[in-house]
């Protein structure tokens, strides 16, 4: 199965990172409220950012990475503008 990594702006302004085998749908589950807890009080605005081709292991790991990053480290990424996975998957094994 194809897993995806993604990044929502939220309206406070905040970036939320997760992973999903459908994006337009699990968007949909956030904001309608029945995604993930995050969502309490603020509203997803747009997906900023996404990687695919990835396994539910090396998702789960490369949402941590993502997760770990300062927010200034996430802008460079959402800007650099690659919305497809850059890391070799031995990173993610290992990572």
């Amino acid at each position: 199965m194809n897993w995806q990594v993604y990044i929502i702006l939220c309206s406070d302004d905040t970036l939320y990172t997760g992973i999903t085998t459908d994006l337009q749908r699990r968007f949909g589950q956030h904001a309608s409220g029945r995604g993930a807890k995050y969502f309490r009080g603020r509203q997803p605005t747009q997906v900023v950012y996404q990687e695919s081709g990835h396994t539910r292991s090396t998702a789960g790991r490369r949402e941590v990475q993502i997760k770990t990053l300062a927010r200034a480290e996430k802008r460079s990424l959402i800007s650099s503008g690659i919305n497809e996975m850059t890391l070799p998957t031995a990173d993610l094994k290992h990572g």
